[in-house]
């Protein structure tokens, strides 16, 4: 075994043991536990045999530091890395990547063959597993696992989860022998404080001793409307509390960027470094904005000065670095971050600050899920560094103490299945195995092996109707059956229509004279005949009749309600194979299938990774984007790239082949969702111009600074806008049959988008 200049966790040696031994291994330990040296140690068995492994992150932002942190350690000549929009070194023995590329990769097709892919590869890290449960982009991990070559080892790192070892279980399945090992050890114990605003000069223990509620803590007053809105802020009261009691660095994470903004700017005042520090923060700053000078005029400058700093989406790829730097160096005190930043990038406090145990979300305010409330107070405690780590979590009116003390002590969530078959995974499998081998590979899914544990709720529902059903037995004393009592019920119901309808005719022939037709009076005959059969049932003068009604009309109620689960029973246990033949249905009707093989058109669009393959596919051979400029090119793929903003921005005139194309765009999506709709396909498409305006500027050449005055947006919003139009025009000159010209066209646009500060991960 490698030797590190430290001694292992007993958790680190199993894991390393199980590594050394051949096996695949899943570790499931605390934020900051120490799970990177479970990794360390297959890289160094990986140069010791001459082998090759690769290193996948969820994020960019993850890979990107990976990458440099193993290039410093073992060597640049060592390292590669594989981004969407970057491929340095791709053939190193060590490659660090994201999650998305290893999977593409794996699929054999724009990335080369599989074989010449993973040539040589020993081992696979998949470092934050737990990102499985991401609702957009979990699918990534299960791919990832259930296409792996089964002679490469898959490291599995993830932060604790609630059922490891179903996971575990899957992947020895699915790929090969697979080891969990499972921890709940923190070097650095946490210490959990609440704030109280009605006692705002101290933190006060938000647990005692014996894990019960601290009976000190009082709930917030509740507030409403514009008392609500001018509502104290104490962030610098609780900035000072840490200050006090030598609880900086701190991450203090709140769930709305504005406030992130604002609560930096309350707090520069509390001057939280000494002249020395202040004078390390300039020079740093100087020498980091004069290797990005778009950085020059930054606002936010001023801040980082006083020990304070703001981190979130909307703020630019380049300036989270550098607060990240400052951050690591110990130089600046508090980061006011959003929950992003408890996303692995390694940025290790002694405190955290939680504003709130609840959040908004499009249907009001939900409390944070355990999993979510883990990771963001596992920032706090830096090994080596604290003996402690301290979690303070600030009341708010959206939540009890007792809804705060219940989170701290919840376990983590379980994993859950975001396994979602799109076109291109129908395509790619489609092209290279039979349907009943793509069948095969579907059903080896974690959503199809846990779907056991996900169905639990209706499968529990069914056996209390069943119960109901059972303890609703009626015993008649006449030994007469349910269906005797339907045949007396029909013949009841009849009869007493009949004796009605009979009844009426009488009356009306008397009011007017008139004697009974023969057909009146055999029609009361045969009515009297009812009633005397009637007489024959035992149900006639039965004193538990209507009690026995009743019994068989609720248990018929019962009966729908059962049929209903079992028919939904069969739609989720089958939903994965279902989604799967619903959207090869589409792809046939389209010519994109042909004999279950892919067409010239379906090896195209196998090649596209966007969120629906099958909508950009149908742009590209309409050929509707061959006669427009780079710029336009850029405006266009702008509008079918951007998500569905949840805020109002103003419109923005676009030019006019713009929006002609996008209207031409707009027919193809009414067609696509016709053929969709057909088969119940849910795969979204997006014609939103919000930011093509700015883009279109951006490829003529306009400056930075134009480009933000135009619009109130986070300039990391616009940034990632503008990324996401660079990955699909890359993918345009990648992908076979794209037309020489729109490659041609894509090329330039893509040279005059990577420019500062757009090209700076």
């Amino acid at each position: 075994m490698y030797e590190f200049p430290f001694e292992l966790d007993e958790f680190q040696k199993d894991a390393c043991k199980f590594i050394n031994d051949g096996k695949s291994v899943v570790v499931c330990a605390p934020t900051g536990a120490g799970k990177t040296v479970i990794a360390q140690h297959a890289i160094h068995k990986a140069l010791e045999d001459g082998k090759r492994i690769f290193y996948t992150t969820p994020l960019k932002a993850l890979s990107n530091q990976k990458y440099y942190d193993f290039g410093e350690k073992y060597g640049y000549d060592k390292v590669g890395l594989l981004t969407g929009d970057t491929s340095i070194n791709r053939n190193a023995q060590i490659v660090v990547m994201t999650t998305e590329v290893f999977r593409n990769m794996l699929y054999g097709t724009n990335f080369g063959s599989v074989t010449d892919n993973m040539k040589e590869v020993k081992y696979v890290v998949l470092d934050e597993v737990h990102y499985m449960n991401d609702e957009q982009r979990g699918t990534v991990w299960e791919e990832s696992i259930i296409y792996c070559p089964t002679n490469v080892q898959i490291i599995a790192l993830s932060a604790t989860v609630a059922n490891a070892d179903e996971l575990t279980d899957w992947i020895n399945t699915v790929h090969s022998k697979t080891e969990l090992v499972d921890t709940d050890f923190r070097p650095v114990p946490l210490r959990f404080f609440y704030f109280d605003s009605s006692q705002p000069t101290k933190l006060l223990p938000l647990l005692t001793p014996s894990g019960q509620l601290n009976k000190k803590i009082r709930p917030e007053k509740r507030v409403f409307g514009k008392k609500l809105q001018n509502k104290k802020s104490y962030v610098k009261e609780i900035i000072n509390n840490l200050r006090e009691n030598d609880m900086l660095p701190a991450i203090y994470f709140t769930f709305s960027r504005k406030k992130c903004d604002e609560q930096m700017e309350k707090c520069a005042l509390l001057d939280l470094v000494t002249k020395g520090e202040r004078a390390q923060i300039q020079q740093i700053i100087d020498e980091y904005i004069a290797e990005n000078p778009h950085l020059y005029n930054n606002k936010h400058i001023e801040y980082l000065l006083c020990g304070v700093a703001s981190h979130h989406a909307g703020l630019l790829p380049a300036w989270k670095g550098l607060v990240e730097k400052l951050f690591q160096k110990g130089l600046i005190k508090v980061v006011f971050a959003t929950e992003t930043l408890a996303a692995g990038i390694n940025m290790p406090a002694r405190s955290t600050v939680i504003s709130s145990t609840s959040k908004r979300t499009d249907s009001g305010h939900r409390m944070l899920t355990a999993s979510e409330f883990l990771q963001m107070s596992g920032r706090a405690g830096r090994r080596g560094m604290d003996e402690i780590g301290y979690v303070t979590v600030v009341g708010t009116q959206f939540q009890s103490p007792e809804e705060v003390a219940e989170l701290v002590l919840s376990d983590a969530n379980p994993l859950e299945s975001r396994f979602s078959p799109s076109y291109s995974m129908v395509l790619n499998l489609l092209q290279r195995f039979s349907l009943d081998e793509a069948k095969e590979l579907i059903l080896k899914s974690f959503g199809y092996f846990s779907s056991g544990s996900r169905m639990q709720p209706l499968i529990n529902a069914q056996k209390q109707i069943e119960g109901e059903i059972k303890s609703r037995e009626f015993i008649c004393p006449s030994k007469l059956s349910d269906n005797d009592m339907y045949e007396y019920d029909k013949l009841r119901h009849i009869y007493v229509q009949n004796r009605q309808t009979y009844k009426k005719i009488c009356k009306q022939e008397r009011s007017k004279n008139r004697p009974l037709s023969a057909e009146v009076r055999q029609f009361g005959v045969q009515t009297k005949a009812m009633l005397e059969k009637m007489h024959t049932f035992p149900c006639d003068n039965c004193k538990l009749y209507k009690k026995h009604s009743k019994n068989i009309e609720v248990l018929e109620r019962f009966s729908v309600r059962y049929k209903k689960l079992e028919k939904e029973i069969e739609k989720q246990r089958d939903i994965f194979w279902n989604k799967f033949l619903a959207h090869r249905s589409v792809l046939m009707d389209y010519g994109y299938l042909k004999d279950d093989y892919p067409t010239e058109y379906g090896i195209t669009t196998s090649q596209i990774r966007s969120e629906n393959e099958l909508f950009i596919a149908e742009i590209i051979f309409s050929g509707i984007l061959e006669n427009l400029t780079p710029a336009q090119l850029a405006a266009v793929v702008c509008a079918i790239t951007t998500e569905d903003l949840r805020i109002d921005i103003p419109y923005l005139p676009i030019s006019e082949p713009v929006r002609k194309t996008l209207n031409l765009i707009r027919n193809i999506r009414r067609k696509v969702e016709k053929v969709q709709n057909r088969y119940s396909v849910e795969a979204p498409m997006y014609i939103n111009p919000y930011f093509s305006s700015l883009i279109e500027l951006w490829v003529e050449g306009a400056e930075w600074e134009n480009i933000t005055e135009q619009v109130d947006m986070g300039e990391g919003d616009i940034v990632r806008s503008f990324k996401r139009v660079v990955d699909v025009l890359r993918q345009f000159t990648t992908v076979a049959n794209v037309p020489e010209a729109l490659v041609f066209t894509a090329r330039e646009a893509i040279d005059k988008i990577q420019r500062e500060p757009v090209d700076i991960d």
